[in-house]
C-alpha cells in the first residue's frame, strides 16, 4: 500500500512539473513576443495570449510527455514482449529487473518467478517422458526377447522355466509400474484424504511384514520389532503402501543375514515410525533425491526397480500432513523415519 502511494505521489510530482514547465515557458514566449512588438492590439490581447498559451503549453507539454511516458512505460513493454515469448513456449526469457521495488517491480519479480517456475516443471516433464519411456521399455523388450526364445526347439527344460520365469518376473514389474504410476497420479491430483477408518497402526505394520516373509526369509534377515499399540485414524489401504514400499527397500538393499529394525512409537503429538537396516546404504546425491519420481542413483545396479516406490511414499506422507526423512551412508545402512501426527 506504502508503495503504491508513493508511486502515486511521484506521478502527480512529474505530471505538476510538466504543467509548470508548459505554463512557464508559456510566459516566457509571451514576454519574447511583447518584446518584439508582435503582440496585437489591446483589443484582441487576452484572447490572443490565451490561443498563444493553449498552443504553446500543448506542445511543449506532449513534448516533456513523450520521453517521460517511455521511460516509465519501458519496463511494462519488456514484460508484454517476454510474455509474447512465453505463449511461444519459450520459458527461459526474463525481465530485467527495477532497481526500485513498486507495483511494477513486483510484476516483473512475479512474471520471472513464474517463467523459473515453468521452465522447471518443462524440464520435468521432458525428463519423466523419458524415464518413463525407458523404465516401460525395458521391461518389455526383456518380454518379448525371452518369448522369442521360448519358441527355440533346442532348448531344455530347464532353460525354458528360466525364461519363462523371467518373462513372469519382468510382466509382474510391469504390472507394478503401471500400478505405481496411477496410484501416484490420483494421489498428486487429490488434496485429502478420503475413506478414513481408526485402525491399528502396529498391527498394520506386523501384516505388512509378514506379507514380505518370503523376500526376507530367503535372504536370511532378522527383524527387530519395537512396535507400540497406536491407534490411528486414515486411509488404511492407502498408508499400506508406505510401509510395504519403506520394508520392500530395506529387505532388498540389506545383506544376507542382514537385521532390520523397525519402530513405531509416540513423540509429543506425533507418531514416530522408524525402519532401519545395517545394508549398502547409499551417497549424499542418491540421499538428497531419493523421493524424485524415477530415480534410482547408484542403487540402480543393485537391484531393479522403477523409482516410483518412494515418490508414492512422499506423496502419502505429504497428504497425511506428516513428514518423512532418510539418514544413510555407503555400507552404514539407511533409516527411514515417518513422522504423522497423531490426531488428523
Amino acid at each position: 500500500m506504502k508503495r503504491l502511494k508513493s508511486m502515486n505521489a511521484a506521478l502527480v510530482v512529474i505530471v505538476f512539473i510538466i504543467m509548470i514547465s508548459s505554463a512557464l515557458l508559456s510566459g516566457i514566449l509571451i514576454i519574447i513576443l511583447d518584446k518584439s512588438n508582435l503582440m496585437p492590439p489591446n483589443g484582441a490581447g487576452p484572447i490572443y495570449l490565451l490561443i498563444v498559451g493553449l498552443i504553446v503549453s500543448t506542445i511543449i507539454g506532449t513534448i516533456l510527455t513523450f520521453p517521460v511516458a517511455k521511460y516509465f512505460l519501458k519496463p511494462l513493454n519488456e514484460v508484454i514482449s517476454a510474455t509474447r515469448e512465453v505463449t511461444k513456449g519459450n520459458f527461459n526469457v526474463k525481465v530485467k529487473e527495477l532497481k526500485r521495488k513498486h507495483e511494477l517491480g513486483e510484476l516483473i519479480d512475479s512474471f520471472n518467478s513464474m517463467t523459473n517456475e515453468l521452465n522447471s516443471i518443462e524440464m520435468f516433464r521432458k525428463d519423466f517422458i523419458n524415464n518413463f519411456s525407458h523404465e516401460f521399455r525395458t521391461p518389455i523388450v526383456s518380454i518379448r526377447g525371452f518369448a522369442r526364445q521360448l519358441h527355440k526347439a533346442s532348448l531344455t527344460e530347464n532353460q525354458r522355466l528360466e525364461y519363462t520365469d523371467i518373462i513372469i518376473r519382468e510382466s509382474e514389474r510391469l504390472a507394478n509400474m503401471s500400478s505405481n504410476i496411477l496410484l501416484l497420479t490420483k494421489l498428486e491430483n487429490q488434496a485429502i484424504i478420503t475413506d478414513k477408518n481408526c485402525f491399528s497402526l502396529d498391527e498394520q505394520i506386523r501384516n505388512c511384514i509378514l506379507l514380505l516373509q518370503m523376500q526376507w526369509e530367503k535372504k536370511e534377515i532378522e527383524f527387530n520389532i519395537e512396535l507400540e499399540p497406536i491407534e490411528f485414524y486414515s486411509n488404511e489401504e492407502m498408508l499400506s503402501h508406505v510401509w510395504l514400499n519403506l520394508l520392500s527397500n530395506a529387505i532388498k538393499f540389506s545383506h544376507k543375514n542382514g537385521e532390520i529394525l523397525v519402530k513405531s512409537y509416540y513423540e509429543g503429538n506425533d507418531i514416530k515410525v522408524k525402519i532401519s537396516d545395517n545394508g549398502i546404504g547409499m551417497n549424499d546425491d542418491t540421499r538428497e533425491h531419493i523421493f524424485e519420481k524415477f530415480y534410482q542413483g547408484d542403487l540402480a545396479h543393485v537391484s531393479e526397480g522403477n523409482g516410483l516406490g518412494l515418490s508414492l511414499v512422499k506423496r502419502i506422507v505429504d497428504l497425511c500432513q506428516g513428514k518423512i526423512s532418510v539418514k544413510s551412508k555407503p555400507e552404514k545402512g539407511t533409516e527411514f523415519i515417518v513422522r504423522l501426527p497423531s490426531q488428523i
